[in-house]
C-alpha cells in the first residue's frame, strides 16, 4: 500500500474532485433562470444544460473507471480534472446557449473520467479493512458541498452573474489536475499488463444507459411520450445485446469477477434504492415547502437543512458501525432510517411544524449516509485493485441513475393519484385546491417510495455480517510491507 503522506494526497484529490463534481451541479440550479435571461434561452434548451450533462456522465463512468484500470487511476483522474476545469472555462465565457449545451456534454465526458478514479486511488492507496474512514470523509464533503453548493450559487449569481458559477471550478480543478500529472509514479511496461479495451461493449452499455437517463429525465418534464418510449425501448435492446456480448467476449467491459463477489451487486441495488427513495422524496418535498407552505426557496432551504447536516455528521459515524458491526446490520439500519423518513414526509399536511419537517429530514440525512457509506465501501472493498475503476464506476452509476428513477416514479405517481383526486371534487378556490390536490396525492406516492426504501433493506440483508478478527499471518499480500503488488504498482494510482 502507499505510504501515509501519499494516502493524505490520494484523499485530498479524491475529496477535490467529489465536491467539485457536486458543487457543479447544486450551483447551476440556483444560476439557471439567470442564464435562461440572459442567453435568451427557452425552457427546454436551459433544461438541457443539466440533461446533456447527465447523460454525458452517466453513459460513460464505467467506461471511464476501466481506463483507469489500464492506464493508472491518477493518470486519468488529471486529465478528467484538467478537462473539467477547461470545460467550465468554456462555459463561463460562451456566448449563447448552443455553445453552453455543448461545453456542458463535454465537462461530464470530463466528469465521467474523473469521478471512479476518486474511488479507484482510494482503493489502490487504503488497505480493503481500512478503505470504510477515507469514504466516510468523501462522503462527508459531498454532503457539505450540498450545504454550500446553493448558497454559493445564489451569492455568485446575484453578484457577479451565471458565469460566476463556472468559473468558481476553474482554479481548483486546474491546480488539482496539474498536481496529480507531477506526482511520479512507478514506471511500469504496458505490455500485456491487463486485457483489451471492450470498445463494443462500452459503446452498448453507453447508449443503453443514455436511452434509459433520457427517458428518467423526459417522465417528469413531459410524461410518457414517443420520444421517451424510444429512449426507453433503446435501452432495453441495447441492454438486452450488451449483456449478451460481454458473455461472449473475451475481454468484457466488467470483469465477471467484479458483481461475482455476492456482495457488490447487493450493494449496488441498495445504493439505487437508498437514492431513488431519497431524491424522490426531496423532489415532492421542495414542491410542499414551496407550493403547500408557500415558503420562499430560503426559507424551504432552511427546513431541509438537517438533511445537510446529517450527511456531514453521519458519515464517520457509518464508517465506525461499519467496522464494527459489519456492513449488513449497519446498511439494513440505514435503509429503515431512509423508510422512516420517506413514510413521516407522507403524514405531512399544512399545519406540519418545522420541528416534524426538520425531523423527517434529519432521519433521511442520517439513513442516506449511513447507506452510502456502507455500500460503497462493500462495493471498493470487495474489487481488486486492477478492477477498482469498473467497480467505482458502476457505483457512480448507480448514484446516477437511482436520483433520475426516483424523481420520474414520484413525478409518475403523483400524476396518477392526482388525477384521481382531482377527478372526485370540483376546484375551489384556485391555489389553496391545487394545493390540497398535491398533498393527497403526495401521501401515497411518498408511501410508494417507503416501500423502495424497504426493499433495499431487504436487499441490504445481502450484505456481509461482522467481520472476524484477523490474525497477522492471514493478512494478503497487498498489505504486506515489503512493498506493493505488481497489480497495484500496474495502476499508476
Amino acid at each position: 500500500m502507499s505510504s501515509p503522506r501519499a494516502r493524505r494526497l490520494t484523499l485530498a484529490a479524491s475529496v477535490t474532485g467529489a465536491v467539485i463534481v457536486a458543487l457543479d451541479g447544486t450551483v447551476l440550479t440556483v444560476a439557471q433562470p439567470r442564464l435562461q435571461r440572459d442567453l435568451h434561452a427557452t425552457f427546454a434548451q436551459v433544461q438541457w444544460t443539466s440533461t446533456g450533462y447527465l447523460i454525458a456522465v452517466a453513459s460513460l463512468l464505467v467506461f471511464a473507471g476501466r481506463l483507469g484500470d489500464r492506464y493508472g487511476h491518477r493518470r486519468v483522474f488529471a486529465i478528467g480534472m484538467l478537462g473539467f476545469g477547461a470545460a467550465s472555462a468554456g462555459i463561463g465565457l460562451a456566448g449563447g446557449i448552443g455553445w453552453v449545451i455543448g461545453l456542458r456534454v463535454v465537462q461530464g465526458v470530463f466528469g465521467a473520467l474523473l469521478q471512479p478514479a476518486t474511488l479507484g486511488m482510494l482503493r489502490a492507496a487504503y488497505p480493503p479493512d481500512r478503505l470504510g474512514r477515507p469514504v466516510a470523509v468523501r462522503t462527508g464533503a459531498i454532503g457539505l458541498a450540498a450545504v454550500a453548493g446553493p448558497l454559493a450559487g445564489g451569492a455568485l449569481t446575484s453578484q457577479l452573474g451565471w458565469r460566476a458559477v463556472f468559473f468558481v471550478n476553474v482554479v481548483p480543478a486546474l491546480a488539482m489536475g496539474v498536481a496529480a500529472l507531477a506526482v511520479r509514479g512507478r514506471a511500469v511496461s504496458r505490455e500485456g499488463a491487463g486485457p483489451r479495451l471492450d470498445l463494443p461493449g462500452a459503446a452498448l452499455l453507453a447508449v443503453a444507459l443514455a436511452g434509459l437517463v433520457h427517458t428518467l429525465v423526459g417522465i417528469p418534464e413531459t410524461g410518457w411520450t414517443v420520444t421517451t418510449a424510444l429512449g426507453a425501448g433503446c435501452a432495453v435492446v441495447a441492454g438486452g445485446v450488451f449483456v449478451r456480448h460481454e458473455r461472449r467476449t473475451r475481454d468484457p467491459l466488467v470483469p465477471p469477477g467484479v458483481l461475482r463477489s455476492g456482495a457488490a451487486g447487493p450493494a449496488l441495488g441498495v445504493l439505487v434504492a437508498a437514492s431513488a427513495a431519497l431524491f424522490g422524496a426531496l423532489f415532492l418535498g421542495t414542491y410542499y415547502l414551496q407550493g403547500v407552505l408557500a415558503l420562499d426557496p430560503l426559507a424551504g432551504g432552511v427546513r431541509a437543512l438537517p438533511l445537510a447536516v446529517m450527511m456531514v455528521l453521519g458519515a464517520p459515524v457509518a464508517a465506525m458501525l461499519t467496522s464494527r458491526q459489519g456492513p449488513r446490520r449497519t446498511a439494513v439500519a440505514g435503509m429503515v432510517l431512509v423508510a422512516a423518513g420517506v413514510l413521516l414526509m407522507s403524514r405531512l399536511g399544512r399545519g406540519s411544524g418545522a420541528e416534524a419537517i426538520g425531523g423527517c429530514f434529519l432521519l433521511l440525512g442520517a439513513g442516506f449516509a449511513t447507506v452510502m457509506v456502507t455500500a460503497t465501501t462493500v462495493v471498493v472493498r470487495d474489487a481488486s485493485v486492477d478492477t477498482a475503476g469498473v467497480a467505482g464506476g458502476l457505483q457512480q452509476t448507480a448514484m446516477n441513475i437511482g436520483p433520475a428513477l426516483g424523481v420520474a416514479a414520484a413525478t409518475t405517481l403523483m400524476s396518477v393519484a392526482g388525477r384521481g383526486d382531482a377527478a372526485g371534487r370540483p376546484p375551489g378556490d384556485g391555489p389553496r385546491w391545487a394545493a390540497d390536490v398535491f398533498l393527497s396525492a403526495m401521501g401515497p406516492a411518498l408511501t410508494v417510495l417507503a416501500a423502495v426504501a424497504a426493499a433495499g433493506a431487504l436487499l441490504a440483508t445481502r450484505l456481509p455480517g461482522r467481520p472476524a478478527p484477523r490474525r497477522p499471518e492471514d493478512r494478503p499480500v497487498a498489505e504486506l510491507p515489503d512493498g506493493p503488488p505488481r497489480s497495484e504498482i500496474a495502476s499508476g494510482a
